[in-house]
């Protein structure tokens, strides 16, 4: 739980420190601006509230690596909600009312989650997950967006190393398979789920598991 405060507390502040001109920038979502990655962390922020807020009394079907759906094929930006993203970020013409609409929400999502009980059944996308694991799933998700953002902005502040390392860990269990311990936590995130192509002394060192990556996730 605290670990998700932490890379959701950096990423917010990551985004109220955008310069206007930042919002018009690629991001490292293929085919997203920043302000389009921005809009999408609004959605993701409204999807969290929802979530914690609708108890199951079933047992859990999935963890925080279960939650994950995973596929070798890079998305296509044809998703509809992926194209009602892109028009609802431009609608917002202002880059202020969107860093508003992200800190109103996102600030509600850092209270709620601190007030979850870790243990506390949820239901999201008809899947039953404990709100710890939800939480926890949602660490890599906002660290994998941190680093989208900075993609492209290099005096964007780099997520926090615990967030990095603890998202690390997760795609590795989601891999079922360690990366090389010559990666460092942010070039493992990158090159496992296809953000950056690894290079030749990278994919040699990365052995067998070079063939089933990159991880798209979903």
């Amino acid at each position: 739980m605290d670990l998700f405060s932490r890379s959701w507390t950096a990423l917010l502040a990551a985004v109220a420190d955008l310069k206007d001109d930042d919002f018009a920038q690629p991001s490292g979502c293929a085919g997203w601006l920043v302000r389009d990655l921005v809009c999408h962390l609004v959605i993701d922020a409204q999807d969290v509230l929802i979530t914690l807020v609708t108890p199951a009394d079933t047992e859990a079907t999935r963890d925080a690596v279960t939650y994950w759906a995973v596929s070798r094929t890079p998305p296509t930006g044809d998703d509809p909600l992926d194209a009602l993203i892109v028009r609802l970020a431009a609608a917002y013409e202002e880059p202020r009312l969107l860093k508003f609409h992200l800190d109103d929400v996102g600030s509600a999502v850092g209270r709620a989650a601190r007030l979850a009980d870790p243990g506390l059944r949820v239901s999201t996308q008809d899947q039953v997950l404990n709100a710890g694991d939800y939480l926890s799933a949602y660490v890599l998700e906002w660290t994998l967006h941190h680093l989208d953002l900075a993609a492209h902005l290099p005096d964007v502040a780099a997520p926090p190393a615990e967030a990095l390392a603890g998202a690390r860990e997760l795609l590795e269990r989601i891999a079922g398979a360690a990366f090389p311990t010559s990666l460092s936590d942010r070039d493992a995130l990158l090159v496992a789920t296809g953000r950056r192509t690894p290079t030749g002394a990278e994919r040699a060192q990365l052995g067998v598991l070079a063939a089933e990556l990159p991880l798209y996730l979903g």
